[in-house]
């Protein structure tokens, strides 16, 4: 929302942000949105694990509406006292997850007669939680505002996959806005600040940093890296590593390891974090975590320097993405405007929105297995070519330099802020 708001502002536009709290930002705030608000909460597991707190599903209606109508009426009042145009609700009308804030935010519309651009990244079929309501208002009420079908409201998507079903489900038509980056910003360079990250984090200048750079969670399928990892470690791939310069002329000595660093947030289960240390021991990988070195900007924090997470990729020698699955990708797009060779897995938004544009990468295919303990695996054939292929990235810089400003071009073409900006101007 930040980058439209940016673009919508660069347009001419006043825009605001309308939200349930706004951190360090300037806007409107309705508490009654709030994402973890402790009313939603219940709401959530009345609706989909158990009627619990009620005694009947018509008391459970009446509590949702009362809320609902809170919510409409604050709404209403912003609408007024800011003299708004349009409203873009950001996935209020797709995940399922604010029966309230979905109600109030389409009987708001209704009233005020007021255009809305519903921004919809992930909507409520896409996810087993909302799949089994427990009682029939929860039903109708996803059939009616998830999304709703409202004479002034036109429904952004972020992927072809969802545009499609969302048709299919529901008749509207909508239009596909991929995620984008300001390729226009100045590049990521080592600097007098990030200069001393690896020796921060461990690594040395003789190793090979694979960066992770996505949160820890199960679809990211991290273990794909791992072993990736792993077979570039084999003597046969270090032999030739270490034979002559790397890509940037620095030496792979005989102390130089293959380092896989973890820079996002951990978001998955605990199983699913031990697992992977215990995937990267036995496969002798070097695995670090770095997220408590990594801030969304700069600074300085008990006295130790914390840095971004641009500085990471900077310092990277290779990308990995092996997610299995993403509503689109937006740690792709900074691997492309960060000029690095990335090793993906063709998850299936990846194939119909993101292959066609003809990216250079290193792939891991668009076929796996996920094991007994819901671990994700490829053939082995597979990491054994993209060992291969990652090596000339490793090793020939002239081959890495094209093939990264071609990457770069591309993605400056095909999901840009001028893409955005010629995408939003058809409403705004």
């Amino acid at each position: 929302m930040e980058k439209w708001k940016r673009v919508l502002e660069d347009m001419g536009h006043r825009v605001y942000y309308l939200a349930g709290s706004l951190g360090e930002q300037d806007g409107i705030v309705i508490e009654e949105l709030h994402y973890q608000h402790p009313v939603n909460h219940q709401f959530v597991a009345n609706a989909y694990e158990k009627l619990a707190d009620y005694a009947d599903a018509e008391s459970f209606r009446d509590d949702v509406l009362a809320f609902a109508a809170r919510t409409e009426a604050a709404l209403c009042l912003a609408i007024d006292r800011y003299r708004l145009d349009v409203l873009v609700p950001n996935n209020i009308w797709s995940l399922g997850w604010g029966l309230p804030a979905a109600i109030a935010f389409a009987e708001a519309a209704r009233k005020k007669n007021i255009t809305c651009v519903a921004h919809n990244h992930d909507f409520h079929w896409e996810r087993s939680r909302y799949g089994n309501p427990t009682n029939i208002y929860v039903s109708e009420w996803l059939r009616r505002y998830f999304p709703p079908a409202l004479p002034r409201a036109s429904h952004a998507v972020i992927n072809k996959i969802a545009q499609d079903e969302l048709h299919k489900r529901t008749g509207l038509q909508s239009v596909v806005v991929p995620n984008v980056f300001d390729f226009s910003t100045p590049a990521w360079t080592v600097d007098e600040y990030n200069g001393d990250f690896r020796q921060a984090i461990g690594v040395k200048d003789s190793d090979i940093l694979i960066l992770q750079a996505t949160r820890i969670a199960e679809r990211k399928a991290i273990e794909l890296a791992i072993d990736l990892a792993a077979e570039l470690g084999k003597p046969n791939h270090l032999s030739r590593l270490r034979d002559k310069p790397l890509y940037d002329g620095r030496r792979m000595v005989e102390d130089g390891e293959i380092v896989l660093v973890l820079a996002g947030l951990p978001e998955s289960s605990d199983w699913y974090r031990e697992g992977l240390v215990r995937r990267a021991e036995k496969k002798h990988v070097k695995l670090l975590h770095v997220n408590d070195r990594i801030e969304a900007t700069r600074l300085t924090r008990g006295g130790r320097k914390m840095y971004s997470l641009w500085d990471a990729y900077v310092h990277a020698d290779l990308i990995t993405y092996p997610s299995v699955l993403e509503g689109w990708g937006n740690q792709f797009l900074e691997g492309l405007f960060a000029k690095k060779p990335m090793v993906v897995y063709e998850y299936p938004v990846y194939g119909t929105d993101i292959k066609p544009c003809g990216f250079d990468i290193v792939s891991l295919g668009d076929t796996h297995r996920v094991d007994a303990d819901g671990f994700v695996s490829v053939e082995r054939d597979v990491i054994e070519r993209a060992a291969r292929e990652s090596l000339r990235y490793l090793l020939d810089g002239d081959f890495r330099h094209a093939a990264t400003e071609r990457n770069f071009r591309l993605g400056e073409r095909h999901f840009s802020f001028d893409v955005l900006k010629t995408i939003l101007s058809r409403w705004f």
